[in-house]
């Protein structure tokens, strides 16, 4: 099988997964999305040669760039995956990678998330905030690993989105705040691969941000057969294949949080012992 890796060829997981592959006798070939080239001509290719022959392709991220780098990056994966597989698919990327859309999704499909508020207005914004009761959690709509995410509990914390939604020419702000959810100093990642699932529990060490990239610790679980069923029914509403998909208990059940069809398995190789990419390399090659 011929895989192309759609990322950065310093990247940890980029080179687990070519390692990965190479092991298991496939070829592998890293592409940088700044390679990526398209000629439409007499007929259509696409540069690096890698790209068009391969069988599969696998997404690990997209660098940041302009609204119009980022479009054309993802209109070349979409037309990529009319002639051949792409993990995770061009739509499921772009619903993971949307906040507001992934909560939608889990919405429609019956699994429970946090109360979620989005807003544009100076007034809307703190009308929001007011409704969940004057503390809550405000994220980016595009972002991961914690970055970005503050916890409002006082009026002139809010002040900077409503200062940036008062003075917007034309006015208004995109602002996402959702429900701050108390948690007991844990909450849990299940990584989906197909039907396999692989669990672990993420311990705060003093942040209420629970995210190993800002420390916590990982360890390993067995998730209730509930919580494991939330996460697999969570990557399939986003339409991903491969998905990490955070929970945070709660007196009433688990609230899914987050979904993302770019996982990352690093803490969870250091929790269970387990060599995550040789399981996805398995699984692209059984449902190949």
């Amino acid at each position: 099988m011929r895989v192309a890796v759609l990322g950065a060829a310093t990247g940890w997981h980029v080179r687990r997964l070519a390692d990965a592959l190479h092991a298991d006798g496939h070829a592998a070939t890293v592409v940088g999305w700044h390679d990526l080239a398209t000629d439409i001509g007499p007929a259509e290719y696409h540069r690096p040669e890698a790209v068009d022959r391969a069988h599969v392709i696998v997404v690990r991220g997209m660098p940041a760039g302009t609204l119009e780098d980022v479009i054309f990056r993802m209109d070349v994966l979409g037309r990529l995956a009319c002639r051949r597989r792409v993990v995770n698919a061009p739509r499921a990327l772009e619903v993971a990678i949307d906040k507001y859309l992934t909560l939608t999704r889990l919405h429609d499909a019956g699994i429970p998330v946090p109360r979620t508020i989005v807003a544009q207005s100076e007034a809307g914004i703190a009308a929001a905030w007011a409704a969940l009761g004057e503390v809550a959690v405000m994220k980016p709509l595009f972002g991961s690993q914690g970055r970005g995410i503050e916890r409002i509990a006082a009026r002139q914390d809010l002040e900077p989105w409503l200062e940036a939604a008062r003075r917007a020419e034309p006015p208004g702000s995109v602002c996402y705040l959702q429900e701050f959810v108390a948690h007991p100093g844990w909450d849990a990642r299940v990584l989906v691969v197909g039907d396999d699932t692989f669990t672990m529990r993420r311990v705060s060490t003093g942040d209420w941000r629970i995210n190993v990239s800002r420390g916590a610790r990982p360890e390993p679980w067995t998730a209730p057969a509930g919580w494991v069923d939330l996460a697999v029914r969570s990557a399939r509403a986003v339409g991903a294949e491969i998905a990490g998909v955070d929970l945070l208990p709660t007196a009433d059940g688990p609230l899914v949080v987050e979904v993302n069809a770019v996982p990352g398995w690093r803490g969870l190789e250091t929790a269970l012992g387990v060599d995550i990419a040789a399981n996805i390399v398995a699984y692209l090659t059984r449902t190949a």
